[in-house]
């Protein structure tokens, strides 16, 4: 079986890659487990080094690299290097942190009082970790980084559109220097994931896994690592709100909304995609969002081109979906204010930048997380109605709340059910912070010194 890298601009397949069997998979596991005695051996000084050496590498080539990404998903050029780039950021963070982060500590205990109390952080073995294709190398980086400075190994297992920069990135771990299988990844078709997922999780060298997908996604692999109890992390997406009550900057708030939908063509998890307007500032907000989202959509065609704000959906299946969702809306009585349908385009998977309003319960926009560059509309008379509208939702992952009344802002905060809420600017990942979500956007938290922790053994010692 063959994976097919394809241009999403262009509908071409650019390269093809022939899918790891059983045996290579079995293969696999037991050189990560040789890798892993000793790799858990090196102190962290010298760990670090090689985190440092895959910094300057991202540095050097984040021009090659980026194009890698805009080819095979479809990601505008300039926001594919700042992917680049971030995943420098975090090996960078976690360079000057990380003999900190996991530093044995003295503790005191509270009965039988023993000479020495010591907690130490220790690697668990190999961590599978099961990635989308809409931020390719840095969805990777953020969970590998930390678990491999924590002393583990990772194998991958990428989405099958994105394999060349799934093998990009094994090869940028390579080049570093590193163990050879500290950092592995396997090419698996569709059909395939979750009978190699159940051979992976049973074998006794995967400690763990984590997943950034989709909600059926999560819940099948988390039943698997029930199943053999193993330690799992989930990030699940969501649909986020963004709250604008009336005392907020509305032009700042209009022009950081339509940044946050935008990007990565509206395909990322903490985009702002249900806009919640208090009624007496709605037309004003309407008016200025509107019209920044018209440069956005403006900027739609070639994702190499630098001037491109809106490049091709990732996979047609994904453009259907789309489609199927924004048809839905319009069949039961939304109204389509821009945009609404696919671009008239010869070749690519490209959809109009569209807003929607007058949205109902009934509808697929309102029940599901929309993923793609359609913006969603709700006018509401109170806070009161915005809170209950902003948790109305399977999701927690993040939400963006606008008003210039910090303390009025601090006692809505805890009424968002969210793992993220962020005053005044759209939501964002930053390596120094933990990021994570709740309901079904899942568990755990990846990033900052939560995040390396997830994958260690948090263990006691007692000396009398």
């Amino acid at each position: 079986m063959e994976l097919l890298s394809i241009n999403p601009a262009t509908e071409e397949v650019w390269e093809r890659f022939p899918a790891h069997s059983g045996k290579d998979i079995i293969s696999i596991i037991e050189q990560s487990e040789k890798a892993f005695h000793q790799w858990r051996k090196i102190n962290i000084k010298k760990r670090k080094e090689y985190i440092k050496h895959i910094s300057e590498n991202l540095k050097n080539y984040k021009k090659e690299y980026a194009e890698i990404i805009t080819k095979e998903m479809g990601k505008p050029i300039k926001e594919s290097i700042a992917e680049i780039e971030k995943c420098a950021l975090l090996c960078d963070y976690y360079y000057e942190h990380v003999e900190n982060f996991l530093k044995p500590e003295l503790r005191k205990g509270s009965i039988n009082h023993a000479k020495e109390n010591i907690v130490s952080f220790e690697p668990l073995g190999t961590i599978l970790a099961i990635m989308p294709w809409n931020f390719p190398f840095w969805q990777v980086f953020r969970c590998a980084i930390p678990s491999i400075l924590a002393g583990n190994c990772v194998i991958l297992k990428h989405a099958p559109n994105v394999s060349k920069c799934s093998l990009t990135i094994e090869n940028i771990f390579r080049e570093s220097g590193i163990i050879e299988n500290v950092f592995r990844s396997i090419l698996i078709e569709n059909a395939k994931v979750s009978e190699i997922t159940e051979v992976l999780l049973s074998h006794p060298q995967i400690a763990g896994v984590t997943v950034t997908g989709s909600v059926n996604s999560g819940k099948s692999v988390a039943k698997i690592a029930g199943k053999y109890l193993k330690k799992s992390v989930m990030e699940l997406g969501g649909s986020d709100p963004f709250i604008v009550l009336e005392d907020a900057d509305i032009e700042e708030a209009a022009k950081t909304g339509a940044l946050s939908r935008c990007q990565n063509t509206g395909q990322s998890c903490i985009a702002a995609k249900r806009f919640i307007i208090i009624e007496s500032i709605y037309e004003e907000f309407k008016k200025i969002f509107i019209n920044e989202l018209n440069q956005y959509a403006h900027a739609i065609g070639n994702p190499l081109n630098e001037n491109t704000k809106i490049g091709p959906i990732a996979r047609k299946d994904l453009l259907d979906k789309l489609i199927e969702q924004v048809e839905d809306a319009k069949q039961k009585d939304a109204t389509i204010l821009m945009g609404g349908n696919k671009a008239d385009f010869p070749k690519g998977y490209f959809y109009h930048l569209t807003v929607i309003e007058n949205i109902s319960k009934k509808m697929k926009a309102y029940q599901e997380e929309i993923f793609g560059p359609v913006v969603s509309l709700y006018k509401v008379s109170s806070i009161e109605e915005a809170i209950h509208l902003a948790n109305d939702t399977p999701y927690g992952l993040g939400a963006s709340l606008w008003t210039k009344n910090i303390d009025k802002a601090k006692e809505i905060i805890p009424e968002l059910f969210f793992g993220n809420v962020f005053v005044n600017s759209l939501v964002k990942s930053d390596p120094g912070l933990p990021f994570g979500g709740i309901k079904e956007s899942g568990y755990g938290r990846e990033l900052s010194i939560e995040g390396i922790k997830e994958f260690v053994n948090i263990k006691t010692i007692r000396i009398y």
